[in-house]
């Protein structure tokens, strides 16, 4: 009570000093009547009943509980550790930990948010790799979810394909499927037409390579096939390079049945093109699209038989530069509507459309030589998301300053003794690019779309055995070619696209290779700064790169409602 008293009279008491001396005694009385009724006020509540403020027994417990460990630790400090970066930039405020994830709706401050003045040049950031392994091998759990079954990981022997193929992967050292193989096999099998989807250095041509092989087996063992050899298989890929590559493949496979596999690529004459049937048709033809127009036109191969169309790299076998000839290409082949359009004296082909990114013709190329329906979607959970595995930096250099930099980031990167791409967006520069590093005494090839094809031949096999461990490139070394011993991939010329950027930084990281890899990026122009915006953005807010999130099936299904 007394406290009541002495704030209420501390309160008036300044007020009451304001007044003047001659209002001293009517002062004085004004105090006392209010120190009386405050007084009553006081006097007359404290008989009533007092209240009680009760607190919640869960609040009891935290506090007790908190009681306890600080008097068990009652001389540690608390700190925060600080966790692994996601982002790490030239100002440490704008990094970003692994643990932490910007919502839809929080503000977003990017490092390359000022990177088009000139200001910013020296700034950099890094997108760090956040797991060791790919994303494209299934782990035990997600593996039992799709096989339906408990135990360690599924191999290639529960796809029941033949022993022969398991053998050969086993040789190989290639013992469990990726993601893209346990969904893609099983639906060729069956007989389904398959578009499939998967990021790259997923395994897309085993993939497809292992149920159509294991196939025609089938057929030889079941005296399916006639007594006149004619062409089962077509691979159409968009480059000479990995036309190779994929026969290289299909032979290695083939191998045990005794399979003929024969490629013709970009570039080659006449005499080259009907030199590869000398022999008869190969059961497997991997060609580039005009190579097989030249054989078609020449009669050079018939595809009456076909089992199996396949297009591989649909972003680019989509492109305007090959959709002419590829439309060509379907019309002289007889596609399955359904599967059971397969079996039979008529049969026709399964059609497989195979990439790691899709333009928008796909659905309406395709409706013109096949039932939409008919397509059975293969879609990885990552495609078009930033490789997790892979370390990714983003340097804001001056142009007369790349050279240096690439020195620089060469010299690095020979102790690992793994091999290194440089892209450039145009056959010019690699070929200024070369020069300017053969004054340098750096030992290097060059491989851009503009050589002879006889110059081309045979230079991304010698990169691959190691003969050489730098090649200048454009981006006919960015579509799916197998780099497994490549540590190191340099953007000297930041790509036009997500879609480039995607399969360049594809070069590294990939299934069977050691190591994550690491992408490195000059940054110079202001249009470059664009895209470097939105792949950070997609990096700190763990999404999908812009644009290109749209399902597959939207562009197909919209089709295929206007036809109707």
């Amino acid at each position: 009570m007394h406290i009541v008293k002495v704030g209420w009279f501390s309160l008036l008491a300044p007020r009451q000093l304001l007044l003047s001396r001659c209002d001293s005694v009517y002062s004085n009385v004004c105090v006392q009547d209010l120190f009386y009724r405050v007084a009553g006020r006081t006097a007359a509540t404290s008989t009533c009943e007092p209240v009680i403020i009760r607190v919640p027994r869960r609040m009891q417990e935290r506090i007790e509980s908190v009681k306890q460990v600080k008097w068990t630790n009652p001389g540690k400090v608390a700190t925060v550790k600080a966790g692994r970066l996601l982002i790490k930039s030239k100002n440490p405020v704008l990094n970003q930990s692994v643990a932490y994830t910007l919502g839809k709706f929080e503000e977003l401050v990017l490092t390359s948010k000022g990177w088009k003045s000139n200001k910013s040049f020296g700034d950099y950031f890094t997108i760090n790799s956040t797991q060791c392994a790919p994303s494209f091998f299934p782990d035990t759990n997600e593996d039992n979810k799709q096989g339906g079954q408990d135990g360690p990981r599924r191999t290639f022997d529960h796809f029941r394909l033949s022993s022969e193929l398991v053998e050969t992967l086993q040789s190989h050292d290639i013992t469990h499927p990726t993601i893209v193989q346990l969904q893609a096999i099983p639906k060729l099998l069956r007989g389904h037409n398959v578009l499939c989807a998967a990021e790259t250095g997923s395994g897309k041509t085993l993939a497809y390579l292992l149920p159509v092989i294991h196939k025609l087996h089938k057929e030889t063992t079941d005296m399916e096939m006639g007594s006149e050899q004619t062409t089962r298989v077509v691979v159409l890929v968009p480059s000479r390079e990995l036309a190779e590559q994929v026969t290289s493949v299909a032979r290695s496979l083939s191998k045990p049945f005794g399979f003929r596999v024969k490629v013709i690529g970009g570039g080659s004459g006449v005499g080259s093109i009907k030199a590869a049937f000398s022999y008869g048709q190969p059961h497997v033809l991997v060609a580039t699209p005009g190579a097989l127009l030249k054989a078609l036109r020449r009669r050079f191969v018939d595809l009456n038989e076909l089992r199996f169309m396949i297009i591989d790299e649909a972003d680019t076998m989509f492109d305007p530069s090959f959709v002419d000839m590829l439309e060509k290409i379907l019309r002289q082949t007889q596609i399955a509507e359904n599967v059971s359009e397969i079996t039979g004296p008529a049969r026709k082909a399964q059609l497989v459309v195979v990439g790691a990114t899709f333009p928008g013709g796909v659905g309406e190329l395709l409706g013109k030589v096949t039932d939409l329906c008919s397509l059975v979607t293969v879609k990885s959970r990552m495609l078009h998301y930033l490789m997790p595995h892979v370390k990714q930096t983003f340097v804001k250099v001056r142009g007369s300053e790349k050279v240096l930099e690439l020195h620089q980031a060469l010299k690095e990167a020979e102790p690992d003794r793994k091999g290194v791409l440089v892209f450039c967006n145009s056959a010019a520069t690699v070929n200024w690019l070369g020069y300017t590093l053969e004054k340098m005494s750096l030992c290097h090839a060059r491989l851009q779309g503009e050589m002879p094809a006889a110059m081309r031949e045979g230079i991304f096999q010698s990169f691959q055995k190691g003969h050489v461990d730098v090649l200048l490139c454009t981006d006919i070394a960015s579509r799916g070619l197998d780099t497994q011993r490549v540590g190191l991939v340099v953007n000297y010329d930041f790509p036009e696209s997500h879609t480039d950027y995607i399969h360049r930084a594809g070069r590294v990281g990939r299934a069977g290779s050691s190591g994550g890899g690491r992408v490195l990026s000059f940054v110079t122009h202001p249009w470059d700064v664009e895209l470097v915006q939105s792949i950070e953005t997609a990096a700190r807010r763990r999404m999908c790169l812009p644009g290109m999130e749209t399902e597959l099936q939207k562009p197909i299904k919209t089709f295929a409602h206007k036809s109707k």
